[in-house]
C-alpha cells in the first residue's frame, strides 16, 4: 500500500534528519491515504509548523504524483524547488515538477500559485479528477479573494472609450461625475471610499449595451454588485482614483472547484472555526478531519491584563498604551512584539517609544536588536514570525477587530446584516480569534510573558472568548525586571 511505502521511505529519511516535531509519519500516511483515496480531506496542524510538514507532504508526492496539483505561493514554491526538491534528491527521491497553465501529460507534480488556479479553473484547464492540495488552508479565502480581485485604472477608462467611440461623451461625464462625488466623500487624503451599487448602476447599463468590452471590463459587468465589494481608492496629488472589486466569499462562487475536485487542506492556524464554516457554506464537507497537536504548545503563557483599562475608542486610550507599554519594554533582556492593526496609532506609538528607548525601536522591520521592539500589524507579524528570533514579550495593544472603515469589511458585514445574522459574532470575532493561537505560539515555545492592553477584554461580553482562545495561561499580575 501507499501508506506502507511512504511511511518506510520517510522513516529511513528520519535517521538521517534531526527534527523534533512529532507528527512527520502521521502526516505522511494521511497524505498516502488522501492520495490513493481521492477524497476530501482537512488535517488541522499546530500553529507555527509551517517549516515542519514539507517532508511528510513530499515523501508520499515522490511516490504518486500523477493527477496532483500542489498549490503553492511563489515564497513556498521557491523554497520546494531551492531547498526541500534538492533534499529529496540527495536522499535518492525523485519528485518532479510541472509549471505553467495547462496540466502536465506525464506523471509529473502541477504546481500552481492561487491565481494561476482561479485562472485555470476560468478557462477550464484543471481537469476534474485532479486532486488539488492546498497547504496553509487558513488563508485559502483570503487568497482567493486576492487573486479573483479586479482592479480598473485611468487607463482602463482610456482604453474603453478608444473601444468604443460611440459611448465617448457618456463615458466620460460618468467619470467625471463619479470622480466629483468620490473626492467629496472622502475624510482625508489618499483615502478608501467603498462605490454603492446605485452610484454604478448607470455605468452598468452603458456597460451592458457596448460589445466587445476590452479588458478588465468584462468581468467588471459580470461580477454581481451583492457579492462583490467595491471602492475606489483616491490619489489627491493627480486627482485620479483606482476602482477596486473584491468576492465578498470567494469559496462560495467557487464552489465547483470544492465540488468537482477531490481536495485535500491543510491547515497550520489552531483555530479552523472560521475555515470550516466558509467550506461548509461553499458546500465543501471533509471526509478526514484529523487534528495533530502538539505538547509545547500547551505550556501556560503567563498574561499580564489589568482589570481597568480604557476602551481604544476614548481620549486617554493612545496615553495608556504609551505608559503600560514603556513599563513592558523596561528591563526586559529579549525582543518585544506590539501587535497594532491601526497605522496611524502604530506609527505615533513607534515614534514616541523610539523618543524613550531609541533606534532599537522598529515598525515592521525584520533585523531588530537582541532588545529589540517591533511595532507590526497582526497580518505582518504572523507572515514574518519564522524570520525573526522567539520574542520575550509580546503586547497586544488592539485585538485584531476588523475595522468598518475598511470597504471590504463593511460591505461583508452589510451582507450579513440584509440577512439579519449577528455580523460581528458570525464574522468579525470568530476572526480574529483565530488569529490568537498562531501569533502567540511562538511566545509558548520561548517561555515569554503577553499583555493585552485593549480594554474591550474585560469591558466587553464577547472578551471571555478571547481568554478562552488564548487558553492555557496564568495571571500575571506584577511586573518584574528580568
Amino acid at each position: 500500500m501507499l501508506e506502507a511505502h511512504a511511511h518506510q521511505q520517510l522513516k529511513q529519511l528520519l535517521l538521517q534528519e534531526r527534527s523534533a516535531w512529532p507528527h512527520h509519519l502521521t502526516l505522511s500516511r494521511l497524505i498516502a491515504r488522501g492520495l490513493r483515496r481521492r477524497d476530501h480531506a482537512l488535517i488541522q496542524l499546530s500553529p507555527c509548523s509551517q517549516d515542519q510538514w514539507w517532508l511528510g507532504l513530499l515523501v508520499p508526492l515522490c511516490l504518486q504524483s500523477r493527477h496532483c496539483v500542489l498549490v503553492l505561493e511563489d515564497q513556498q514554491r521557491q523554497r520546494l524547488l531551492q531547498v526541500e526538491r534538492p533534499r529529496l534528491q540527495a536522499e535518492g527521491l525523485q519528485l518532479p515538477c510541472w509549471q505553467g497553465l495547462e496540466a502536465p501529460q506525464g506523471d509529473q507534480l502541477w504546481l500552481l500559485n492561487t491565481q494561476e488556479l482561479v485562472e485555470a479553473q476560468r478557462l477550464g484547464l484543471l481537469p476534474a479528477h485532479h486532486l488539488l492540495i492546498i497547504p496553509e488552508a487558513d488563508q485559502l479565502s483570503q487568497r482567493l479573494r486576492r487573486a479573483m480581485a479586479l482592479t480598473v485604472t485611468a487607463s482602463d477608462w482610456e482604453s474603453l472609450r478608444r473601444a468604443q467611440p460611440c459611448a465617448d461623451g457618456a463615458l466620460l461625464e460618468l467619470y467625471e461625475r463619479l470622480s466629483r462625488q468620490l473626492f467629496g466623500q472622502a475624510t482625508h487624503s489618499d483615502a478608501s471610499v467603498r462605490l454603492q451599487s446605485c452610484q454604478l448602476q448607470s455605468l452598468r447599463d452603458l456597460l451592458s449595451l457596448l460589445q466587445p468590452l476590452p479588458a478588465p471590463w468584462a468581468r467588471v459587468l459580470a461580477a454581481d454588485p451583492q457579492h462583490w465589494a467595491s471602492w475606489a481608492q483616491l490619489d489627491h496629488r493627480l486627482l485620479q482614483w483606482s476602482w477596486h472589486l473584491q468576492a465578498l466569499e470567494p469559496l462560495n462562487q467557487l464552489h465547483a472547484l470544492l465540488k468537482d475536485h477531490p481536495i485535500l487542506l491543510l491547515s497550520s492556524n489552531g483555530n479552523s472555526g472560521p475555515l470550516q464554516a466558509e467550506l461548509r457554506s461553499a458546500g465543501f464537507q471533509a471526509e478526514v478531519d484529523v487534528h495533530l497537536r502538539e505538547p509545547s504548545l500547551l505550556e501556560p503563557v503567563p498574561l499580564f491584563a489589568p482589570r481597568r483599562q480604557p476602551l481604544p475608542n476614548t481620549e486617554v486610550y493612545a496615553q495608556h498604551l504609551l505608559e503600560q507599554s514603556r513599563r513592558l519594554i523596561l528591563g526586559r533582556a529579549g525582543m518585544t512584539i506590539v501587535l497594532l492593526n491601526d497605522p496611524r496609532m502604530r506609527q505615533r506609538l513607534t515614534s514616541e517609544l523610539a523618543g524613550e528607548f531609541g533606534s532599537r525601536v522598529l515598525e515592521q522591520a525584520t533585523a531588530p536588536e537582541a532588545n529589540g521592539v517591533i511595532c507590526c500589524s497582526w497580518e505582518w507579524w504572523l507572515t514574518h514570525q519564522s524570520q525573526l528570533p522567539a520574542p520575550d514579550q509580546l503586547i497586544v495593544a488592539l485585538l485584531p477587530i476588523a475595522s468598518l472603515e475598511s470597504p471590504l469589511t463593511a460591505a461583508r458585514v452589510e451582507a450579513l446584516k440584509q440577512q439579519g445574522r449577528d455580523w460581528f459574532r458570525e464574522l468579525l470575532l470568530p476572526e480574529a480569534l483565530s488569529l490568537m493561537a498562531p501569533a502567540i505560539a511562538p511566545l509558548r515555545r520561548s517561555g515569554g510573558r503577553l499583555a493585552v492592553l485593549d480594554g474591550r477584554l474585560r469591558g466587553r461580553s464577547w472578551g471571555e472568548q478571547v481568554f478562552q482562545a488564548l487558553q492555557p495561561w496564568t495571571p500575571l499580575h506584577r511586573l518584574l525586571p528580568d
